[in-house]
């Protein structure tokens, strides 16, 4: 790079060229590599996994951070919620992605490694519930009916679930039993079994990757499933939603209103969780802090919904102690 002065030439320009850069990005260190702190030149590499529901998320925000920081390696896993867990709490992976809070057996699994972590609220979704766009006779469901068809034992024709339906094979298309998609449908909609809820089918065709269970529901016209928000609205051209009625009340469609203002019944919000021994290492707690500050901005293009602005805020304070120490 040179800079072209009016009175210095280049050599003067090409001087300052340098000063310019060493000062943005916070000088050097005494081993050679990047500077520490907000501004620095980084480098590392950020394991992240978990949900595929918020991976989109931590997709365009590892983007975005790597136009800023070139030489931090942001990677994104989508093993579910639950898969992300356990590598998480094993200590394999940085941050973890999660469409549910950690559970008290997670928590239990990352105390006995010593794994401390921070949990931070980075955004809402409603979890869409679909058809086929080629479906005729779909519009919408009651709680009772999504339990009919998703209960161990459940129907397996459309006119078990309501008798003015056809007499249609239900073909079911759902997230996989380590997805925190799965865990909030079954404990909205069928109840927790321990707590005289229902046991969930597994005669279905399950997928912790999203847009297989996308493709399975837009090939066939008697489909049924759910998903996170983002991945209807970024297949709408094959897919149809089915708007959730709650008892004595009429059907609601998801729309970034609806989950923002807890309308719709499936809302729910969307979590990351870091280690604290990775929120102290630079490049780690610069990617986190990046994350807060610019979700709300972006995570309308991949199909969700910001949290209220006090979540970020919360969370940026909470992020400090680690940025001061690193």
């Amino acid at each position: 790079m040179t800079l072209r002065t009016r009175r210095g030439g280049w050599l003067l320009g090409l001087t300052l060229a340098i000063a310019l850069a060493t000062t943005a990005c916070g000088g050097t260190d005494d081993n050679g590599g990047g500077a520490t702190g907000e501004g620095a030149a980084l480098s590392g590499k950020i394991a992240i996994d978990g949900s595929s529901t918020v991976a989109p998320i931590s997709e365009a925000i590892a983007e975005e951070f790597k136009k800023e920081q070139p030489n931090v390696e942001a990677t994104v896993g989508t093993s579910g919620t639950g898969g992300g867990f356990t590598k998480f709490c094993a200590g394999e992976t940085d941050l973890q992605d999660a469409s549910r809070a950690i559970s008290d057996e997670e928590k239990q699994a990352c105390a006995a490694k010593g794994i401390k972590y921070q949990e931070f609220r980075v955004g809402l979704d409603g979890l869409a519930v679909v058809t086929s766009a080629k479906n005729q006779f779909l519009d919408t469901l009651t709680f009772e009916q999504l339990a009919r068809i998703f209960e161990d034992g459940g129907a397996t024709t459309w006119n078990q679930v309501d008798p003015s339906f056809p007499n249609e094979k239900i073909a079911i298309f759902a997230p996989d039993t380590e997805s925190g998609t799965y865990d909030f449908f079954n404990e909205k909609v069928l109840g927790d079994p321990d707590e005289g809820g229902k046991k969930p089918r597994n005669d279905y065709t399950a997928s912790s990757d999203d847009n297989t269970l996308v493709q399975g529901i837009e090939g066939q016209a008697n489909s049924w499933g759910y998903f996170g928000f983002a991945y209807y609205q970024n297949n709408k051209e094959g897919l149809k939603d089915i708007k959730i009625a709650e008892k004595g009340t009429t059907g609601i469609e998801p729309t970034a209103e609806t989950i923002e203002s807890g309308d719709y019944p499936l809302s729910r919000p969307l979590f990351i969780y870091v280690k604290e021994d990775s929120l102290s290492q630079p490049h780690v707690g610069q990617f986190v802090k990046f994350y807060l500050e610019q979700t709300p901005q972006l995570i309308a293009d991949v199909g969700y919904v910001p949290a209220p602005q006090e979540d970020y805020t919360q969370g940026l304070a909470k992020l400090q102690p680690f940025l001061a120490t690193s």
